[in-house]
């Protein structure tokens, strides 16, 4: 989702430490011959560039989409058998699935009956109920909550067994920019992101053992949740056809990364990763006080030398150097 407060026109971008690939690489083609993609949210915009893409790469492609509006209104089956008539036109598989993503056993079970397997699961679905947090309403905070986190969980769990059991999965969640670095009005919005890279991290450790990869990205297109919030100059160039390639290639076996989370749009992509100053430390057994704090405050917030922990072992790793330093 884009950030509302970057100004797109007339801002300076640092080009010169930007990495610009000019000619096409000769590396692996990737396929998914044999291979059946599930892609919720599929019937517009980045879902549906993702469908097609997965499709022309060889993927089978169970296109979902309930057909409501970007406010989770209504419902509509058009919407995803356009797009499969689109694939099959081109010559690729794909079945419609017109489920809401919070009865994920459905779609998955679709996919069981039309391919007998799932091995990529791409959670793209999601609503706008953009609102400043002083007037949202419950029913806004809900329905976000159910669309973009239950209706993410509700898929991916019910696909989780199965990708146990054949020890190979992708798993692709959609975060946002808005959950990362926050967006005035969308409070609702930025918790489910975030929440969702939350998400990514915990199913990647446990996936790993079986060769299960789970990944997030952010990303910025031009679609139906984000006309009219983007210059027309600007929206034309944000296609969603952008993002798609860092989609498939996540989905691919090639990619053997996982835990990642990319901000990715108008044909540049990026890894983001925590970061973490050095802080300061306090006797545990003398205790400290407030004012101690604000004492250390420029400390606690100094980044010189920072550091990223990659799980929780790494992340415990000055607090357990501060207890042995007063510990003996």
């Amino acid at each position: 989702m884009l950030d509302r407060s970057v100004p797109l026109e007339g801002a300076l971008w640092d080009v010169e430490r930007v990495h610009y690939l000019g000619e096409r690489s000769m590396s692996e083609s990737i396929r998914f011959d044999d291979k059946v993609v599930i892609v919720t949210g599929a019937g517009g915009g980045l879902g549906r560039a993702h469908a097609l893409l997965f499709a022309r790469h060889g993927a089978r492609v169970v296109v979902n989409d309930l057909g409501g509006s970007a406010h989770g209104e209504g419902a509509n089956a058009s919407a995803a058998d356009r797009v499969v008539a689109e694939i099959r036109e081109a010559g690729g598989q794909a079945v419609a699935n017109h489920d809401s993503v919070t009865e994920g056993d459905k779609i998955v079970q679709n996919a069981l009956d039309a391919f007998g397997r799932v091995d990529i699961v791409v959670n793209n679905a999601g609503i706008l109920r953009d609102k400043s947090f002083a007037k949202m309403e419950d029913a806004d905070w809900e329905l976000v909550y159910r669309v973009h986190v239950e209706g993410a969980y509700k898929v991916t769990h019910a696909a989780w067994p199965h990708l146990r059991e054949q020890n190979y999965g992708r798993v692709i969640f959609t975060s946002s920019t808005s959950g990362i670095y926050g967006n005035f009005g969308q409070s609702n919005y930025g918790m489910a992101k975030l929440g969702l890279y939350g998400l990514t991290r915990t199913l990647a450790l446990e996936g790993r053992k079986n060769n299960i990869f789970v990944n997030a990205i952010a990303p910025t297109g031009g679609t139906r949740m984000t006309e009219g919030l983007i210059p027309a100059s600007v929206f034309e160039l944000l296609k969603p056809e952008l993002v798609s390639p860092l989609v498939v290639y996540l989905g691919s076996e090639q990619c053997q990364d996982t835990a990642g989370l990319y901000e990715v749009g108008g044909g540049w992509m990026g890894k983001v990763r925590w970061e973490r100053s050095l802080g300061a430390g306090f006797d545990p057994r003398a205790g400290f006080t407030p004012e101690d704090v604000a004492a250390q405050w420029s400390a606690i917030g100094n980044f010189a030398d920072a550091v990223h922990p990659a799980d929780n072992v790494e992340a415990l790793k000055e607090m357990m150097a501060n207890l042995q330093r007063f510990g003996g």
